[in-house]
């Protein structure tokens, strides 16, 4: 068995988790994932400034801390901290080590920077191919007590250690495909362990606990948390993991090809959840990169609406900023938070955003924020903005392709320097759909009573580039019935009216009873570049759990 933690989520996830899981248990292998689509932007300007950045920061502060914990408990460490720059971390991170006197073996995966290639679009602040697990496995197996990579899938973290662990090879595809799931539900954190989940209020998740896979030789794995720590690990928490970020069936990575529809879950004692039955297939011929680049500058205005007349407000506004916004892009929402008869000023208030957009930085600079503030005496009655408007910002702009992976390098510099080059995959499979399941039987006919979706079922959302996913799953047999023949594309379009014109995806996981929704087009061209209120659908979820439906009463 291996025992695998995570103590990141993210970049500027909680900074004592790496402490807390190095102390709180045993462990062979503790994972950190501080990359994400937002984050390689920052990074890159990061970058800019500073040649010798473009690496998480955070780490290297928790590492330092953390050295003599993790060398005297011998548990490896592999992390994507590295980010645009993994070597000038690793050197840093040999600097910390000798300055404290303790021998420090480091592997480093390179190969994923792609910035500069002639057959990417010019003007990129970066461009990272989404390497897989090989390449941490050649430097474990070499010796390395830390593991520093660059961008790397997220579940690559787990996938790695387990090849170098278990031996696996290219061919050994249930097994590669049952890492990487238990990846994923690692690679999120405490989303695995009640962070973030629909019924939070059944558990104390005050400070919950990071989570841990214990991995087997034929791929199967048991997900659980350091003993005594708060949240819980359940067959909801993991299945809501499960859906976070992802589409169809076939869930596609560099080393193997995983089958999320084969995925079984079962509960097996407290905070412990049992992942098995995953199948995998050969990975697809092309790799993932991910392009970030400028897309222009930005700025916003929020006008505070108290009172009566709130629309006729929000519309005089309109008219007398239009002649200043003339043709650029703006994208006006009116949040209507006020209350009839309020008690108070601030719930008796509406918010009027909007955001402006123009690769014209004095646009939608000081001659838009002039143009607002001097509105303050000849506007609406009560006029008043939430902060008062500051410059253009620039925003960016996230956009991925697919190359063939025999054209990327991927490269394991070991522990005493050695580089070795890594072969992707022999056998590759092109990506297409899986087969669409059958429906369930479909429920029964009874009464019903009008109640928000949420009593009934969980749901968890978030960002893939511009694209968002929003993952719905049943409690029960009759949840699962009602939800695969009543949550249709035509029914989400209607709860969700924001979606209405967008290309909208469904695929259906029975094992997991649940349904996956990809909404194309709905975060415009990513997070970075701030097109919606929720920019990374973290709360798309939660919104469609609020909408009220007929529900069947045996639900409640």
């Amino acid at each position: 068995m291996l025992r695998i933690g995570n103590a990141s989520g993210f970049y500027g996830d909680r900074f004592t988790a790496m402490r807390e899981m190095l102390t709180g248990g045993p462990l062979d292998v503790l994972t950190g994932d501080y990359l994400a689509e937002l984050t390689m932007l920052i990074l890159a300007r990061d970058r800019l400034k500073d040649p010798g950045l473009g690496y998480a920061r955070t780490f290297l502060r928790q590492w330092e801390e953390c050295l003599g914990e993790a060398t005297d408990r011998n548990v490896r460490i592999v992390v994507n901290a590295g980010g645009l720059n993994p070597g000038r971390l690793a050197e840093a991170v040999h600097e910390s080590a000798a300055k404290q006197g303790i021998p420090l073996a480091v592997g480093v995966v390179e190969g994923d920077d792609l910035l500069g290639r002639p057959d990417l679009p010019p003007g990129l602040l970066a461009a990272n191919a989404y390497l897989g697990g090989r390449g941490i496995a050649e430097c474990l197996r070499a010796g390395a007590q830390l593991v520093v990579t660059g961008r790397v899938t997220d579940a690559a973290l787990v996938s790695g250690p387990a090849q170098a662990h278990f031996g696996w090879g290219e061919g050994e595809v249930d097994a590669l495909a049952g890492a990487v799931v238990a990846g994923h539900v690692l690679e999120c954190g405490a989303q695995a362990t009640g962070g973030n989940y629909a019924f939070f209020g059944e558990h104390d998740v005050t400070h919950p606990g990071f989570p841990i896979a214990e991995l087997h030789a034929d791929g199967t794995s048991m997900i659980t948390k350091h003993p005594g720590t708060g949240g819980a690990v359940t067959t909801g928490t993991v299945t809501a993991q499960l859906l976070y970020e992802t589409s169809g069936a076939r869930y596609a990575g560099p080393d193997v090809t995983a089958r999320l529809d084969s995925v079984r879950l079962s509960q097996d004692g407290p905070d412990r959840v049992r992942i098995e039955g995953v199948r995998g297939e050969a990975p697809p011929p092309t790799l993932k990169v991910g392009l970030n680049r400028l897309g222009g500058w930005r700025n916003e205005v929020v006008f505070v609406l108290t009172g009566l007349d709130i629309e006729r407000k929000a519309d005089l506004v309109r008219r007398q900023l239009a002649p200043q916004i003339g043709d650029i892009d703006a994208r006006w929402t009116l949040a209507r938070t006020d209350h009839p008869d309020a008690g108070t000023e601030e719930t008796a208030s509406a918010l009027l955003r909007v955001t402006v957009r123009s690769e014209d930085q004095h646009a939608v600079g000081r001659a838009f924020t002039a143009a607002a503030v001097e509105l303050g005496l000849s506007g609406y009655p009560g006029f008043h903005v939430t902060a008062p408007p500051g410059p253009a910002t620039p925003y960016g702009v996230f956009e991925s392709v697919h190359l063939d992976a025999a054209t990327i390098p991927h490269t394991a510099v070991l522990p005493d320097g050695t580089r070795r080059s890594v072969p992707h995959p022999g056998t590759t499979r092109a990506l297409e759909p899986a087969a669409v399941p059958p429906l369930p039987p479909p429920p029964p006919p009874g009464p019903t009573r009008r109640a928000p979706l949420g009593l009934a079922f969980g749901a968890r959302s978030g960002d893939k580039g511009g694209d968002a996913n929003l993952g719905v799953w049943a409690r029960s047999e009759p949840g699962w019935r009602w939800l695969a023949h009543r949550l249709t594309v035509d029914r989400l379009r209607e709860l969700l009216p924001e979606t209405a014109d967008l290309t909208i995806r469904r695929h259906l996981l029975p094992n997991l009873r649940a349904v996956n929704f990809e909404l194309v087009g709905l975060l415009g061209a990513g997070v970075a570049s701030q097109h919606r209120f929720d920019p990374q659908a973290k709360a798309l979820g939660e919104w469609l759990r609020a909408r009220h439906v007929d529900l069947p009463e045996e639900l409640l």
